[in-house]
């Protein structure tokens, strides 16, 4: 069980904080527009656990894929400012520490800062069902925001674009190993995000070569990819 409290009252919000969060721009659709001329945020959260109801976002880290390249001089990376408690298992994966976490910005601002880095651009995360709930909550709760932003699972794309890997159900460490990628700090938010990043560029080479080449299309080929795996035997 987690030791964060599974509950926080929402504070009144700064006016400042809500004249920036009411000039957040309408995010983009998912166009037809080519993979090269997208700008594509990845996205990578830690967590207090892994209960989407309960637990809460400590820590965001992001970099951005823009003009068919990771551009390093674009990346975001914010610790949330949270009362840790007894610190859970999931903490000690991360490392996040409780001085860390006691020092980190105000929840409400971190999250606005990260929205207004992602501007319209659609948003890429490996296992992306987990971090869209989190990110939907905590912006609900701590900026009273509603998250509209499409999403487009790089552990969905990686076995439908690479079937010869013979990975079906991989985590991210299978695909590292699979692609031989090298990450420099595991379960942190940005070295996550950063090698998210490179599997979606080796991901979008491959769709381009099979046809695929825009968001639409990817999430298209994904659809029906899904109602090929959930159609009930004949």
């Amino acid at each position: 069980m987690s030791g964060f409290p599974w509950f926080t009252r929402r504070k009144p919000l700064d006016p400042a904080i809500a004249e920036r969060r009411d000039q957040l721009p309408a995010p983009a659709t998912l166009d037809d527009r080519p993979l090269r001329e997208q700008r594509f945020v990845v996205l990578d959260l830690e967590t207090s656990g892994l209960n989407m109801s309960r637990d809460l976002v400590l820590s965001i880290g992001a970099v951005t894929i823009e003009d068919g390249a990771i551009d390093l001089g674009s990346q975001f990376e914010s610790t949330l400012q949270r009362d840790a408690g007894k610190p859970s298992a999931s903490v000690l994966i991360h490392g996040i520490a409780p001085s860390a976490l006691a020092a980190g910005v105000d929840p409400a601002e971190a999250l606005l800062d990260f929205m207004e880095f992602l501007g319209d651009s659609p948003i890429l995360a490996f296992h992306a069902t987990f971090d869209q709930r989190m990110l939907t909550r905590a912006l609900k709760q701590d900026l009273d925001y509603r998250l509209r932003h499409c999403f487009l699972d790089v552990a969905e794309l990686a076995p439908m674009l690479c079937p010869e890997a013979g990975i079906r159900n991989g985590g991210l460490d299978d695909w590292i190993e699979h692609f031989g990628l090298q990450v420099q700090q595991r379960h942190h938010a940005s070295a996550d995000a950063l090698v998210t990043a490179e599997i979606a560029l080796i991901l979008f080479s491959r769709a381009r070569r099979q046809g695929l080449d825009s968001p639409a299309a990817l999430a298209s080929a994904l659809a029906r990819r899904q109602r090929r795996l959930h159609a009930p035997a004949l």
